[in-house]
C-alpha cells in the first residue's frame, strides 16, 4: 500500500498531464498546414472611419498577399477569402474557412480611430483553442511594430465566433495615426508585418516582448478570457451610459405633452363643474323671488 502523501503527489502530477496534454492537443489541431487567409474589407467595404486618408482594403490586401507567399514558402497550403479588391459577405468569409476542416483561419486588418494620437497593435480571438495562436502572432508582430502593445482580446468578432476552426484577427496598427500610417505605407515595412505574422503562425518566438501599454490592462470591449498572461487585456465592466438616443428624447417629450394634456383636462373639468354649480346656486336663489 503506497503512502497518502504519495498517492497525492502522484494524482496531482497525472492531472497536471493531463491538463498539459489536452492544451497541447488545442495546440496541434490549431497548427494546421491550411491557413486561410482573410483580408479585411474590399471592394465597396474600403474600412476604417469616413473621411480616413489611407484606404484600409488596399492595404489589408497587400500584406495578405505577401502572407500568403510566405507561408506557401514555408509549405503551408493557402486559401485567400478574397485576393484581388472584390466585396465579400462575412457570411461567406466564415463559409469558406468552415469548408476546410483543420484549417487555421487569419484575418488581416489595420485599426483607425478619430483620435489622432491612438496607436498600436490588437489581436483578438474567441475560442479557446485559439489564445495560443493569437498570443504567437501579437508577440511577434509587437516586436517589430514601432508603437504600442495594446494588448490581446477576446471578443466576439463575427468572423471569429461563427467559424468553427480555430481563428485569430490582427489589427496591424492605426492608419489614422500619422506616424504609424506614413510607416505602413512603406511596402519594406508591410513585407515585415507579413513575416512577423508568418511566424507567429509558425510558432516561432518573438525576439523581442514590448510590455503592455498601461492603459490597455483593461477594458470594457474584452471578454473574460481564461488566460492571464502579460499581453492578455482583463475585461472590464461596461458603463452604464444614460439613454438620450432621439427615441428616449421624443417619448420623453411625448410623456410631458400627455401630462400637460391630462392637467389642462381635469382644470377644464373642475371649471366646468364649478360654472355648472354656480348655475344651479343662481337658479335656487332667484326661484325664491318668483
Amino acid at each position: 500500500m503506497l503512502p497518502t502523501s504519495f498517492r497525492l503527489t502522484y494524482l496531482k502530477s497525472l492531472a497536471a498531464v493531463v491538463v498539459a496534454l489536452a492544451f497541447c492537443g488545442a495546440e496541434a489541431r490549431a497548427q494546421s498546414r491550411t491557413i486561410i487567409v482573410d483580408a479585411g474589407h474590399g471592394g465597396i467595404d474600403r474600412g476604417g472611419v469616413p473621411g480616413q486618408r489611407i484606404s484600409e482594403k488596399e492595404m489589408t490586401l497587400d500584406v495578405s498577399q505577401r502572407l500568403r507567399r510566405i507561408l506557401e514558402a514555408s509549405g503551408y497550403r493557402v486559401i485567400m477569402t478574397r485576393n484581388s479588391d472584390v466585396f465579400v459577405p462575412l457570411g461567406q468569409r466564415t463559409a469558406i474557412a468552415n469548408s476546410y476542416r483543420g484549417a487555421t483561419f487569419v484575418s488581416v486588418h489595420f485599426n483607425s480611430a478619430r483620435r489622432a494620437g491612438a496607436n498600436g497593435i490588437e489581436t483578438y480571438y474567441y475560442r479557446g483553442d485559439s489564445a495560443g495562436l493569437a498570443a504567437n502572432i501579437h508577440r511577434n508582430v509587437v516586436a517589430i511594430a514601432p508603437t504600442e502593445n495594446r494588448g490581446i482580446r477576446r471578443r466576439g468578432y463575427f468572423v471569429l465566433r461563427r467559424t468553427s476552426i480555430p481563428g485569430v484577427l490582427v489589427e496591424c496598427g492605426f492608419l489614422t495615426n500619422p506616424y504609424e500610417g506614413r510607416t505602413i505605407l512603406n511596402a519594406a515595412y508591410r513585407q515585415r508585418l507579413a513575416e512577423a505574422i508568418a511566424r507567429g503562425i509558425r510558432r516561432q518566438p518573438a525576439g523581442y516582448n514590448k510590455p503592455l501599454n498601461p492603459g490597455s490592462r483593461a477594458s470594457a470591449e474584452a471578454l473574460p478570457q481564461a488566460i492571464a498572461g502579460p499581453d492578455f487585456v482583463r475585461a472590464a465592466p461596461r458603463p452604464r451610459y444614460r439613454r438620450t438616443s432621439r427615441y428616449h428624447r421624443s417619448s420623453r417629450a411625448s410623456r410631458s405633452r400627455s401630462r400637460s394634456t391630462r392637467q389642462k383636462s381635469s382644470r377644464s373639468k373642475r371649471t366646468k363643474k364649478k360654472r355648472s354649480s354656480d348655475n344651479i346656486q343662481f337658479i335656487r336663489t332667484n326661484a325664491a323671488f318668483v
